[in-house]
C-alpha cells in the first residue's frame, strides 16, 4: 500500500472514532462550567520510591508498580513502599504504567514512543505504537481487556482493544497539559494541568466521555504525575521534573502521595 493510500486510511480511521466519540459525548454540549462540580484536593506523602522519579503509578494485587522516569525501570513495592521486585523495560522517558492480563504495559514518551508490553523476567512482548498517529502518552490504565492511554498527539483518552490493538474510544480533552490516567468503576479520570501552573483532576463517565467533575489543587506545588485508584482512593507520584521548572523544586519529589478530595 502506497503512503498516500495509508494517509488517507489512517485519516478515515481517525474521525470514525472521533465521530463516535462526539456522538456518544451529545450530552456534555449542554453543560456550562458552572454545571460541572468542582471540589478541591489535597496531597499528602506517603512514602519515597527507591529510585526516586516516579513518573507513572498503578495498583495491582501484589502492590503498586512504579515507573521509574530517569532509569525506565517498573519497580513493584508492596502498600507501605518496600521493593519488592524490578523490572527493566525498553521504554524511554516512562510517563505511564499499566498492569494487566500478567503484564506490564509501559508508556515511552520519548523515542521510539510506543506501548511496551513487558513481562515480569524483563522481556519485551510487544512494542507497538499509538493507534491513529502514534507520539507519546502521559498515563495508562487496564480493565477488561482494554488499554486506556492519554495520548498526547490525539490530545484525549483513547480506549484500545488490548488484544487486537484496535482504537474503539476517544475522550477528548482540552486541558493545557494532562499527565496520569486512573480508572474507578466506570470512570477515567484524569490529571490536568491549568494555564496558572497549578494542577487538577477531571473525572470522565468511561461510557459516554462527559466530564462529571473536576478537582483543583490550590497551591503550585506539589506536582501529581502518576495516578492510580486502589481501595476507594486516589493516589500519585511526583517525578520532579516538569516543563520550565527547576528540576526536584516540588517538596514531593520521589513520593508516592495519597489524595484527598473534600
Amino acid at each position: 500500500m502506497d503512503r498516500s493510500r495509508r494517509e488517507i486510511i489512517g485519516g478515515l480511521g481517525m474521525g470514525l472514532v472521533v465521530a463516535r466519540s462526539m456522538a456518544a459525548q451529545q450530552p456534555q454540549a449542554a453543560q456550562t462550567p458552572a454545571a460541572i462540580p468542582l471540589r478541591q484536593g489535597k496531597i499528602t506523602r506517603l512514602f519515597k520510591t527507591p529510585e526516586g522519579f516516579p513518573n507513572a503509578l498503578a495498583a495491582s494485587p501484589q502492590g503498586w508498580w512504579v515507573g521509574e522516569q530517569k532509569t525506565d525501570h517498573a519497580c513493584l513495592l508492596d502498600w507501605n513502599g518496600k521493593l519488592l521486585k524490578t523490572v527493566r523495560t525498553e521504554a524511554k522517558n516512562t510517563s505511564g504504567i499499566a498492569w494487566g492480563d500478567g503484564a506490564l504495559w509501559m508508556c515511552a514518551n520519548a523515542a521510539p514512543n510506543g506501548i511496551y508490553r513487558t513481562d515480569l523476567d524483563s522481556n519485551t512482548v510487544s512494542h507497538q505504537q499509538i493507534p491513529l498517529g502514534g507520539g507519546g502518552c502521559h498515563g495508562a490504565g487496564y480493565a477488561d481487556g482494554k488499554l486506556w492511554i492519554a495520548a498526547l498527539r490525539l490530545r484525549g483518552i483513547l480506549r484500545v482493544d488490548a488484544k487486537t490493538w484496535e482504537p474503539e474510544f476517544l475522550i477528548p480533552y482540552s486541558v493545557p497539559r494532562a499527565h496520569g490516567l486512573a480508572l474507578e468503576n466506570g470512570f477515567a479520570w484524569l490529571v490536568t494541568g491549568r494555564e496558572d501552573g497549578k494542577a487538577g483532576l477531571n473525572k470522565y463517565e468511561s461510557s459516554t466521555g462527559r466530564l462529571v467533575e473536576s478537582v483543583r489543587f490550590d497551591e503550585l506545588y506539589p506536582d501529581p504525575h502518576g495516578l492510580a485508584f486502589h481501595e476507594g482512593s486516589l493516589y500519585t507520584c511526583d517525578a520532579g521534573i516538569h516543563p520550565g521548572w527547576p528540576e526536584s523544586v516540588s517538596p514531593t519529589t520521589g513520593y508516592i502521595c495519597r489524595i484527598e478530595i473534600s
